[in-house]
């Protein structure tokens, strides 16, 4: 599949062909935490995520402009990057459900410095206090400051490729 072309001859990219490429690229996937209004943890499940500075230690995340995340670390100021691990598959269609009520029944968690709840059996676990918000069309882009990091490094990465849960192989 490629882009098609508009009435002028010109390239058009559409969600489709884009989300397509897209997803020719390997990703981890994470758990992205925070607190509502009224204290509750909240979280979605987000592989739209890079490190972006090592100097000061910033975090990338995209979210989209509808989530309920994404209101909830607007008001907390805060929020909490969770690397999955290849047994969180279960945790992460729970996280990737709108509204997700039940998401959080027996999720193993403890409070960041920054009040966020993080995900206890995650393999990384990045706190962060929200630096800066911008537009990015159908999502926010949201810039965390690190303010504290977690590792369990003892497990391989839950990855996803091409619509689909993959698995690391160490080349020789």
């Amino acid at each position: 599949m490629t882009s098609s072309v508009d009435s002028r001859g010109a390239p058009v990219v559409t969600a489709e062909v884009l989300r397509l490429a897209m997803a020719q690229f390997a990703t981890g996937v994470t758990v992205v935490t925070s607190r509502d209004r009224d204290g509750e943890p909240v979280g979605t499940t987000a592989n739209a995520v890079t490190s972006l500075s090592l100097d000061p230690p910033l975090v990338l995340v995209c979210l989209n402009r509808t989530s309920l995340t994404l209101q909830a670390l607007r008001g907390h100021g805060a929020f909490a990057v969770n690397v999955l691990a290849e047994g969180q598959r279960e945790l992460c269609a729970s996280f990737a459900r709108r509204g997700s009520d039940g998401a959080w029944a027996g999720v193993r968690q403890r409070d960041c410095s920054t009040a966020t709840p993080g995900l206890s059996d995650a393999l990384a676990t990045l706190d962060c206090s929200v630096d800066r918000i911008y537009p990015g069309g159908d999502h926010e882009i949201v810039i965390g400051r690190v303010v504290e990091v977690h590792i369990d490094e003892e497990e391989a990465p839950l990855l996803f490729h091409r619509g689909a849960y993959a698995r690391l192989q160490k080349l020789p």
